[in-house]
């Protein structure tokens, strides 16, 4: 019975953390507005991240970046969606800067609402069992 308690509640700390997304945000040079999101988004989180955002107060440009951040699922991606629907109603801009690969197949599937920056993403590589 002990262990059962245990592992329930590691199950349920582990379910509270993972549904927490953090984010850091700033205008920086060029006046648009960052957002700089720490933790995945997923099922789980999607509340959070719609809380955190003002479309009506932001600024014309907006960029989202998930270099700390992964989109995980469908409804992560209806999240993102939802939001590009917000800011092109309020007449604004949203770009989405450094998602993985997989990511970026995810969101393709969004439609064309939401403009991904792949200017400034960074090239992943797979770690091998391959000596050089």
């Amino acid at each position: 019975a002990v262990v059962v308690g245990v592992i329930v509640s590691a199950l349920v700390f582990a379910w509270e953390h993972a549904k927490h997304i953090n984010v850091t945000s700033y205008i920086d040079d060029n006046g648009s507005k960052i957002y700089e999101l720490n933790g995945p988004l997923f099922f789980g989180s999607v509340k959070n991240f719609r809380d955190l955002f003002s479309p009506e107060d932001d600024p014309d440009d907006v960029i989202i970046e998930f270099q700390n951040s992964r989109v995980a699922d469908h409804s992560a991606i209806e999240a993102i969606d939802s939001l590009a629907e917000q800011y092109i109603k309020a007449g604004k801009k949203l770009h989405l800067r450094h998602l993985s690969e997989e990511c970026k197949q995810l969101l393709d599937k969004a439609g064309n609402l939401v403009e991904v920056n792949r200017l400034e993403d960074p090239s992943y590589h797979v770690a091998d069992d391959k000596l050089a």
